[in-house]
């Protein structure tokens, strides 16, 4: 089992290429039904949080099955962003670093520090 600290996005790519070749399923992820799956999976991750406090989600965490379940949404929501990035040759890391530049600079550090509203309110 790979941690993070040691896994590549590519070696992710190829390891759900691999899983999804082998059972046929190219035919099935076109760009609109991965975002589809991609929402739905948020979504379920959202549903486990529904109508909990704060404690009440901080508690989930130390909760060895609510903890599990929690994982495996999140692995879903992963599974889907990765194969669609392999599906449609996204490069997941610099897509992510164009994106925190221009979050850079729609929150400057001196406007947004401590702040929770969206840029246009800065």
């Amino acid at each position: 089992m790979v941690k993070d600290h040691e896994a590549k996005i590519n070696d992710l790519k190829d390891k759900i290429k691999e899983f999804c070749e082998d059972r046929d399923w190219d035919q099935f992820h076109n760009a609109k039904d991965l975002a589809i799956a991609l929402s739905i999976e948020a979504s379920e991750l959202l549903e486990l949080f529904r109508w909990k406090s704060g404690n009440e989600v901080e508690e989930l965490f130390q909760n060895e099955k609510k903890r599990e379940d929690i994982e495996d949404e999140m692995a879903d929501i992963l599974y889907f962003l990765v194969r669609m990035a392999q599906r449609h040759n996204i490069d997941l890391s610099e897509a992510l670093d164009k994106k925190m530049e221009k979050n850079n600079n729609k929150y400057p550090i001196e406007k947004a520090r401590g702040s929770n509203k969206k840029y246009t309110e800065l």
